[in-house]
């Protein structure tokens, strides 16, 4: 008998959820609610330093300073290490953090955004065969350098005039 995973059962009862209601869209806390009602979740018991620890580093990744040129920076910045099987998330913050902190933090962001993309190209090309003849392609532009540009532009301060006396 195979045991499924966490995950697998999670993506058991989501399906089964679905079916259930016509395959409409459907936030996952209701979802959530009935499968505690019905039996098939229980409630975690949740270490209050694990909700802590999972807190500040929502606000550690969100804390945002301006620089001298009005650029908004992100001041706190991750890196995952695993250690014997196990990963663990070490924060410092720019300025103070050692360069090789920096440069594998701005490496593993990288690896994300572009791990991210690669599924996002495969879910819409898997997408659009699934629906082809019948509905309009969605086109999907992965070349990002206008965009860049565009929100760079909109994140500078005007420039102040210099007037001649």
């Amino acid at each position: 008998m195979l045991t499924m995973t966490k995950n697998e059962k999670l993506q058991q009862i989501w399906h089964k959820y679905e079916s259930q209601h016509g395959h409409k869209p459907s936030g996952t806390r209701e979802v959530v609610d009935r499968a505690v009602e019905d039996g098939l979740l229980e409630e975690p018991k949740i270490d209050p330093r694990d909700i802590l620890a999972t807190q500040m580093a929502t606000a550690l990744r969100e804390e945002m300073q301006t620089d001298d040129k009005g650029r908004r920076y992100r001041v706190n910045h991750a890196v995952r290490v695993t250690e014997s099987g196990v990963q663990y998330t070490f924060w410092a913050s720019m300025g103070y953090a050692p360069h090789d902190h920096m440069e594998r933090g701005f490496a593993q962001r990288r690896e994300q955004v572009s791990g991210d993309l690669v599924q996002l190209k495969t879910d819409v090309d898997v997408y659009n065969d699934m629906i082809h003849g019948k509905n309009t392609e969605i086109q999907l532009i992965l070349d990002f350098k206008e965009d860049v540009a565009e929100r760079q532009m909109v994140r500078m301060p005007p420039q102040k005039a210099v007037s001649a006396a």
